[in-house]
């Protein structure tokens, strides 16, 4: 599977969103659409968005009992989605569970991808207010572990860990990283952070991209950047 760049459609409104995409004309995109879009707007952003073509990971987020999350799942089955996610530290058995509940009737299903610790989360934070003592690196890995032993397709993580679950979990197991940001730009509120460029060369499959893009001056020249950076290779 190719690299690709995900625009995260971090709007207030499907108005804005949609509003957003018109800037790319014609252009196919894959993007992200989060709780604030999701719940403002509810399917039928997503109906809109891939009438227009698009691919679309669905960021919801699951955590909660296993039978829940597996119900969840089903209904988010029925969506036209390319992606969806939960949160690894849900354990084995409830991403097992979501895996049941999102694989249709006749097998086909979206990828399915556990977040393992957000990018926003310093080691600190993880040990002061989380009570995890394990090292950052060491929590993310072993979290990506049980996503593969569930059989998920790969995991949400900093590019700074893509390489080392590669190692792990094999190349085929997706690494989805978030927490990417020009050289030139603000890190924002992410603490583990790196450049389309250094997260290509750490392994990522997939890079996020939310701001650096969505509130540049130029929406398609900065996806654009973020695509030579990323997608395209050096001559």
């Amino acid at each position: 599977m190719g690299k690709d760049v995900i625009i995260a459609l971090d709007f207030k409104s499907g108005q804005e969103a949609l509003a957003f995409l018109d800037k790319f004309k014609d252009r196919t995109l894959y993007v992200k659409v989060g709780m604030e879009l999701y719940y403002a707007e509810g399917p039928s952003i997503i109906q809109e968005i891939k009438k227009r073509g698009h691919k679309l990971f669905l960021d919801l987020k699951l955590h909660d009992i296993p039978n829940t999350v597996e119900k969840a799942m089903a209904v988010l089955s029925r969506l036209d989605v390319d992606m969806v996610n939960l949160h690894a530290a849900g354990t084995i058995e409830m991403m097992k569970a979501a895996l049941r509940g999102l694989t249709r009737k006749d097998g086909s299903r979206p990828l399915l991808i556990a977040v393992t610790q957000l990018t926003s989360t310093s080691q600190e934070r993880m040990t002061e207010e989380l009570l995890i003592r394990e090292k950052i690196d060491d929590v993310v890995i072993k979290y990506a572990e049980n996503a593969d032993i569930a059989g998920l397709d790969g995991v949400v993580c900093s590019p700074l860990e893509a390489g080392k679950i590669h190692d792990v979990c094999g190349t085929s197991f997706l690494t989805v990283t978030p927490g990417v940001r020009f050289d030139d730009a603000s890190k924002g509120d992410q603490v583990r952070v790196t450049t389309p460029a250094k997260a290509k060369e750490l392994g990522s499959d997939y890079i996020v991209v939310g701001r650096p893009i969505t509130q540049a001056e130029d929406p398609a020249a900065a996806y654009d950047r973020c695509v030579k950076e990323f997608v395209e290779v050096s001559k």
